[in-house]
């Protein structure tokens, strides 16, 4: 049985929506020419939704790995250009998957501080 206590559901109309640990989700099938990707069902609300919703390689066709080396390669400061070259994807690949990424960082960073304790003497300058 996988683990999806660390998933919430995605659906803003559910009553747990975003809410994580609650036993709500399953696994109710697979996907993909290999039936690699797994789709998620809410109890609550009866709502499926991919695995890969909410990262960056949601819509994505390639295969991760060619996915993940774009974004080690943005992550180790090559430009568009050269990755492209290194991993065999067109530049516009390069860009929408490091925009993607970018998005999901700032909003998971927005998640983080948002319930990180606030320190006695403030903000440090």
């Amino acid at each position: 049985m996988d683990d999806l206590s660390c998933f919430g559901c995605p659906n803003p109309d559910c009553p747990l929506s975003g809410q994580r640990g609650h036993g709500n989700l399953t696994a109710c099938a697979r996907y993909g020419t290999a039936g690699q990707y797994r789709l998620r069902y809410c109890r609550t609300c009866k709502y499926r939704f991919s695995e890969r919703r909410g990262t960056p390689l949601f819509g994505c066709r390639r295969p991760r790995d060619q996915l993940l080396a774009v974004l080690r390669h943005r992550a180790d400061g090559c430009g568009a250009r050269q990755t492209a070259r290194l991993v065999g994807v067109g530049k516009d690949t390069v860009g929408r998957l490091a925009r993607a990424a970018g998005e999901r960082a700032r909003r998971l960073h927005d998640e983080l501080v948002a319930f990180s304790p606030r320190h006695p003497r403030g903000a440090a300058g």
